[in-house]
């Protein structure tokens, strides 16, 4: 019918045109130019009193490869990473349970993952600081049964940042894989065990591959906000636990120095980009798929 009427096909896709031009421009506003607007305030100098000095230099990205400001970064990706890994493997269980669940029951456990997101971040991180402090509700439980004798100092460590992005994680994370699971066919399961194959010759061969899909998408949602946050750090963190994201945030309020902040955000910006175009090009299902075809 569309190859007998051309006007008609034509109509349409101008229709189609019409309806992306809103999405163009939000992306064109709110993307694109905030992003040029960094990358050129990266190539610019400072004058020491917060102002910017329209000279070209390359000095700010040659102060960023510092060996103090790459281990700062090492520090970064190592604990989003860390984190992200440790949430995928709490989640895929989750997802796994809910997937399986009958469907009233999967619609009110999907509600209990995203039950804290309507609390705020902020509230939920101190609460964090009352759980972890010194006589904070954690501390004073181990000493109640006995299990410590001294408070463990568990607050503005390592300990405290990453258990605090496994908290933020795990709702970003259940959920693509869960839409994973819930496309598979149950029948594949209870085929593989009437064939003989064990629970986790099953999972290993059956559901992981399926759930594969849904945990690539779950560590790139975590480990690209993750690896430039610095909220989190801030709150439960210390001196010790500074990641590249309060050093920006630093350089852009009481550093005052916005050509070094935008050529560390730069080099951030590459490394999210590395790892979409890594995703894109090993796990993205549409890629996957045309590679199955060929």
């Amino acid at each position: 019918m569309m190859s007998r009427n051309p006007r008609r096909m034509l109509a349409r896709i101008g229709e189609l045109q019409v309806l992306l031009v809103p999405p163009a421009l939000w992306l064109l506003l709110f993307f694109l130019i905030p992003v040029a607007v960094i990358l050129a305030f990266s190539f610019t100098k400072t004058n020491g009193q917060g102002g910017i000095l329209l000279d070209f230099t390359m000095e700010h990205f040659k102060r960023a490869l510092d060996p103090l400001y790459l281990k700062l970064l090492g520090r970064s990706a190592m604990y989003a990473g860390l984190s992200t890994l440790i949430s995928a493997a709490m989640a895929l269980p989750a997802a796994c349970f809910i997937a399986f669940s009958p469907p009233k029951r999967q619609k009110l456990l999907l509600f209990l993952v995203f039950l804290p997101l309507w609390t705020n971040l902020l509230v939920r991180l101190f609460s964090f600081v009352v759980i972890l402090s010194d006589g904070g509700l954690l501390n004073q439980a181990l000493q109640t049964f006995s299990l410590t004798t001294e408070p463990l100092h568990l607050l503005n460590t390592p300990f405290a940042v990453i258990l605090g992005f496994i908290y933020w994680n795990l709702p970003y994370m259940i959920p693509p894989i869960f839409v994973s699971l819930d496309r598979m066919n149950v029948s594949l399961i209870e085929a593989s065990m009437d064939l003989g194959a064990g629970r986790m010759t099953t999972f290993r061969k059956i559901i992981l591959p399926q759930a594969a899909p849904g945990i690539a998408a779950g560590l790139v949602l975590c480990f690209i906000p993750a690896l430039g946050c610095f909220i989190i750090p801030d709150i439960l963190g210390g001196p010790d636990t500074m990641m590249i994201g309060n050093l920006i945030t630093s350089q852009f309020g009481q550093g005052r120095n916005w050509p070094f902040g935008s050529a560390l955000s730069s080099l951030l910006m590459l490394l999210v980009m590395l790892a979409i175009t890594l995703y894109l090009r090993f796990f993205n299902p549409a890629t996957q798929s045309a590679n199955g075809k060929r």
